[in-house]
């Protein structure tokens, strides 16, 4: 856990402040969370078995910045509960998912700020050019265990 994150009552609360936040692999079983970033960049990683099931509540704050979802290719998003003020996006190119799967919910505010939604190939590429993963796999390779970063899926 770092010291832009912290888990009260099953909600995750994560911050970014003119920085990077990147929450890759089996990070939590949560449901909920609470996103606020300031002119700063946070990537959140919901492909997860180890969450619960149901749907994810995600209530962002975001001013000038980005928040950029890993979902499985099967979610949906709502983002009816989004206020938006400035220019803003959600930028979602594979759109609603095949349906049936998971559900995330966005509620909250947008002040200039967007929303990347990767499923599926791009989701796991997105995982694959990261820090996170190049130590994922020093560790895999030195515990003859598989990388979780990639696909959090092969750990269960």
């Amino acid at each position: 856990m770092t010291n832009t994150e912290s888990i009260t009552a099953d909600v995750v609360r994560i911050a970014a402040d003119h920085n990077m936040s990147k929450h890759l692999g089996n990070w939590t079983t949560a449901r909920s969370f609470e996103v606020r970033a300031r002119r700063g960049a946070v990537v959140i990683d919901l492909r997860s078995p180890a969450i619960a099931e149901g749907d994810i509540e995600l209530a962002v704050d975001i001013d000038h910045s980005m928040v950029k979802l890993l979902l499985p290719s099967d979610a949906t998003v709502d983002q009816w509960g989004i206020e938006w003020t400035g220019r803003g996006r959600i930028k979602d190119l594979e759109g609603g998912g095949a349906g049936g799967g998971r559900r995330v919910v966005i509620t909250g505010r947008i002040r200039g700020g967007e929303i990347r939604v990767n499923r599926g190939g791009i989701a796991i590429l997105s995982a694959l050019f990261s820090r996170e993963f190049v130590a994922d796999a020093l560790r895999a390779h030195r515990e003859g265990a598989m990388t979780t970063i990639d696909d959090p899926t092969r750990a269960f």
